[in-house]
């Protein structure tokens, strides 16, 4: 049977050698320095050794104290070590992501699964919103970016770059241009006024068809909206191939002809001059992964 004194007494010494001072080390432990000193006095006691010079402002360890302070401070330290391993094991790193409605709803969220089965360790979250969040805060880690950039204080790279064209629901049997004069083309309206945001208008002219704004029309303020509407075959859309990839798939979108305009770029960016964490770089990687995997020709009809 060990026969120890209190590990209160044990923590109380090993703090006020390390500071050098009863005070400090009731401010490290959250008790009053009298606390210190009793502890102390009773380790003392226990002991039969004195352990301390008390002086006015300060305290010095005595020869026996010097003995017994590495013995103690490499204890705790081993304590601390083991107990950070075994309680880290068991908790996930949270990484946040952060990126557009439209991206996340119609991009992110169908591959969150294939993420958790590479990593299961790591609490992957996402963030949607229409607006830039400040990674400098520290709540996200990683944004996504759709523009054309420089974006300032962050370190960025191109993903991919977008392309849109028209999209429609196969039963609604279009295969021509000849359409457009009679089935209504949807619009949404873009977040943020940029002259080289793909709208019909611009589509039109890479035709080389006059644009007429007479035409039939559906406008809805969210992309998500103007595709959905697609899907139920309201009309036409000009719609992200990126994002009606998984729709093109299932065929319930076809590009019936072209042509395919340039969209925005998506970035992935995070916070410059820090290296990032392991889960940080993990899920940096795998948007890279899943970003590189759906890269085609620019312009090809069909999609990405």
């Amino acid at each position: 049977m060990r026969r120890l004194p209190p590990l209160s007494a044990l923590r109380a010494f090993e703090a006020a050698a390390r500071h050098g001072s009863f005070k400090c080390a009731a401010n490290e432990l959250s008790v009053t320095p009298t606390a210190i000193s009793h502890q102390i006095r009773s380790l003392e006691e226990h002991t039969g050794l004195q352990l301390f010079v008390r002086q006015v402002r300060q305290v010095r360890l005595t020869e026996a104290g010097a003995q017994l302070y590495p013995v103690l401070q490499e204890g705790f330290d081993a304590f601390e070590a083991v107990l950070g391993r075994l309680t880290q094991a068991g908790r996930k790193e949270k990484v946040t992501i952060s990126a557009t409605n439209a991206f996340t709803a119609k991009w992110l969220i169908p591959r969150v699964a294939g993420f958790h089965a590479l990593h299961p360790g790591i609490d992957l979250q996402l963030h949607a919103s229409d607006e830039a969040v400040n990674l400098a805060d520290h709540t996200f880690d990683i944004a996504l970016r759709y523009g054309r950039g420089p974006y300032p204080g962050l370190a960025t790279e191109i993903m991919f770059a977008d392309e849109y064209a028209p999209l429609v629901n196969p039963m609604l049997g279009v295969s021509s241009i000849a359409a457009l004069q009679s089935v209504p083309l949807i619009h949404f309206e873009w977040k943020k006024d940029d002259p080289r945001n793909p709208t019909w208008e611009k589509w039109f002219a890479q035709a080389g068809l006059p644009w007429n704004p007479s035409l039939g029309q559906l406008r809805y303020s969210d992309e998500g909206h103007a595709s959905q509407a697609a899907v139920a075959g309201q009309g036409i859309a000009l719609l992200s191939l990126t994002l009606m990839k998984d729709e093109i798939a299932a065929g319930h979108l076809v590009q019936p002809f072209g042509p395919a305009i340039p969209g925005h770029a998506y970035h992935l960016a995070m916070r410059a001059g820090q290296p990032p964490s392991a889960g940080i770089r993990a899920a940096a990687d795998w948007l890279r992964s899943a970003a590189g995997m759906e890269v085609t020709a620019p312009g090809r009809a069909g999609g990405k």
